[in-house]
Parts: structure tokens; sequence; C-alpha cells
């Protein structure tokens, strides 16, 4: 994973916290250095979160999300809806999930319980890292999240039994917009640890980009007009 991480700055109090004035609060604890640590990856635009813990008798506080933090970073964000998802045997694997625009979403991807291996691709056509992908170990210990932007396809394998991740996603779930890449399609090259345990019937049926991708690519299009977020 280090290869695929390009350290951003780390937010601390004398950086993100003080140009922004305030914290984030609502919390009931000292602001004082509570923050948020982002990390962008190869993938322009997709951060590893990982929290700025705070210590003590009691274990530790610290913040998983701020929106102020988030909007300084470039990224959206919005809250539509958030998900939770249980995984009973490791090995199971979902995905590889996304939506088109104009419904296309953003995701914060977590595991609360266990340890998943996440994956995302990079579906922007007029990306350089187009079809590119990156892999993150997100588990119980290292307490990390994963931001996926729009226009991604997103998936992951449960890597212990009874892993349970939570999604907090920028977008309504809307049916007549969601796709899926198949998650062994050879042009992906996607190499999951574990074999497949478990799989969703819908997610098996997802078809091979050789069939698919000029689909694809035109949905995936950015609008005219629209400022690109690789710039």
């Amino acid at each position: 994973m280090d290869g695929a991480l390009r350290p951003c700055r780390k937010a601390s109090l004398s950086g993100i916290t003080q140009l922004l004035g305030i914290g984030c609060g609502g919390t009931g604890e000292p602001e004082q250095g509570v923050t948020v640590i982002f990390t962008e990856t190869k993938l322009k635009g997709a951060f590893v979160i990982d929290l700025e813990r705070r210590d003590d008798s009691r274990g530790f506080f610290a913040r998983g999300f701020c929106q102020k933090e988030f909007e300084a970073h470039g990224l959206k964000p919005i809250i539509a809806q958030a998900n939770v998802a249980h995984n009973i045997r490791k090995g199971t694997v979902r995905g590889m999930h996304f939506q088109f625009p104009p419904a296309a979403e953003t995701k914060l991807v977590r595991c609360t319980r266990g340890a998943i291996l996440d994956i995302i691709v990079d579906l922007r056509p007029e990306s350089p890292t187009y079809l590119q992908h990156i892999e993150v170990e997100l588990n119980e210990d290292n307490q990390r999240a994963l931001y996926v932007p729009e226009r991604f396809a997103h998936g992951y394998q449960a890597l212990r039994d009874n892993t349970d991740t939570s999604y907090q996603v920028g977008e309504f779930y809307t049916p007549s917009a969601e796709g899926g890449l198949a998650y062994n399609d050879p042009k992906l090259g996607l190499k999951w640890p574990l074999p497949v345990s478990v799989i969703s019937d819908k997610d098996q049926k997802f078809e091979l980009l050789a069939k698919i991708e000029s689909e694809v690519k035109r949905k995936m299009a950015r609008e005219r007009g629209t400022a690109s977020v690789l710039t």
C-alpha cells in the first residue's frame, strides 16, 4: 500500500485548524489538537483517512469526520446516507459497485470490526489513472478509512469472520444509475488475498469490461463545462 500513497500535508492545530479558525465541535470533548489525517493516494482525489488519537485512561478519542476539514482538502463533505454491512465469513466479496452521473457517489468506508481489503478502481475516462486501482487494508485495529471519489468502482473482501463495515455515502441510492464490474475481470487485475467464499448472485453477474467498457466510458464522461477534479 505504501507505494500507492502520496503524502498530503498532515492536518494539525497549527495547520488546518488554524486555517479554519475553529474546530468542528459538537463532541463534548476538548477541541485542542483533535483533527483528521489525510493522505492522498496515487489516484487523485482518493484519500486514506487516519485518526489522530487522544489516549487516556478511558481509552481514546478521535475525530473520524469533519465537514470543514474535508472541504479544505477539496473533498465533498456531503453525507446523504449512512450504511452498515455485516460479513459472516472471511473471504466474502462485495463489489465492484458504482453509480453513474448524475447520481455518482462519494464513499467514506471504514471497518468497525474485523478486517477488509478495500479496492477502488478509477473509472474517470479523462483521468491519467483510468482503470488503475489501489488496495488498502482497513481493520478494527488501525481504525483507518478510505475516501472514494465520484466515478470510482468500489469493493472489498472480508479478511476475518464476522467483519463489519460502515459507509458514509454522498448520494442517495439510485437503482436506475447503479452499475458494477466483475470482481475477477482480467482487465482489472484485482488480486483478492483469500479464496472467494461468498458473493451475491447480483455481483457474480456483472459483465466483463470487454463487453461494457464503451458504455461505461460514455456514461462516466465528465460533462462539458464541469470543472475537472484532475487539475
